[in-house]
């Protein structure tokens, strides 16, 4: 499964800050719907694709319909208008339209982050990985994952996401944190108590007496423009 194509959209189209030329995205639609229809054509199993290269397949996914939903109803000030004030026939937000097929079922990214990635796999790193074309999410990354690469590619998104001052601010005092740690703390806590998840990332270690609190979320659509 090759995501070649993606990764020379993303390096073409994203900018070092994870901001999105989304106009940039529509002069090169033909090339995001081919990537698509590849993976829809693709689907992965657990006879002969391994761990990793099924979760760098569906975080692609998610990011490349992410992108292809946005193209649908730009300009937008937030994805969160789709399905919202863009009136979409029985749906309530943008992560409920079903859009995305995959050997012949219909998806939604609520399906992709929800029943598959966070149900399949316990690995909170994904909440870096996957991105909801908004400000405070995660960086969207300007190349493809890569099952061979997942891993490293998986460390480097939690190390600048956890270090991020506008998505977390961390002192010796206090610990204002994103609401991703507030949402998903349970997939993090999986693995370890969120203060000791967040220190193996952060440059500034979080003391258990430190209090936490968690920033508002900016819905903003991450466009460069």
């Amino acid at each position: 499964m090759s995501h070649q194509i993606f990764d020379e959209l993303l390096k073409r189209y994203v900018t070092d800050e994870g901001l999105v030329d989304y106009r940039g995205f529509i002069t090169d639609s033909v090339q995001l719907t081919e990537y698509i229809d590849l993976l829809s054509n693709n689907a992965p199993n657990d006879s002969n694709w391994s761990e990793d290269d099924q979760i760098a397949y569906w975080i692609n996914l998610y990011n490349a319909a992410t992108i292809d939903l946005v193209l649908q109803y730009y300009p937008v000030e937030s994805i969160k208008d789709i399905g919202s004030s863009i009136q979409v026939p029985f749906v309530n937000t943008p992560w409920d339209i079903q859009f995305i097929e995959i050997a012949g079922e219909r998806y939604d990214l609520n399906n992709i982050e929800h029943n598959i990635l966070r149900k399949k796999w316990a690995e909170p790193r994904i909440h870096f990985a996957i991105n909801c074309a908004s400000l405070s999410c995660p960086k969207l990354r300007r190349e493809a994952y890569e099952g061979a690469l997942l891993q490293r590619q998986l460390d480097e998104q939690a190390r600048e996401f956890v270090n991020d001052h506008f998505r977390n601010d961390i002192t010796t005092t206090g610990a204002s944190l994103s609401k991703l740690f507030d949402w998903f703390g349970g997939d993090f806590r999986k693995k370890m108590p969120v203060k000791a998840f967040i220190n193996q990332y952060s440059d500034v270690k979080i003391s258990e007496e430190v209090e936490i609190s968690y920033k508002e979320y900016d819905w903003r659509l991450n466009d460069v423009n």
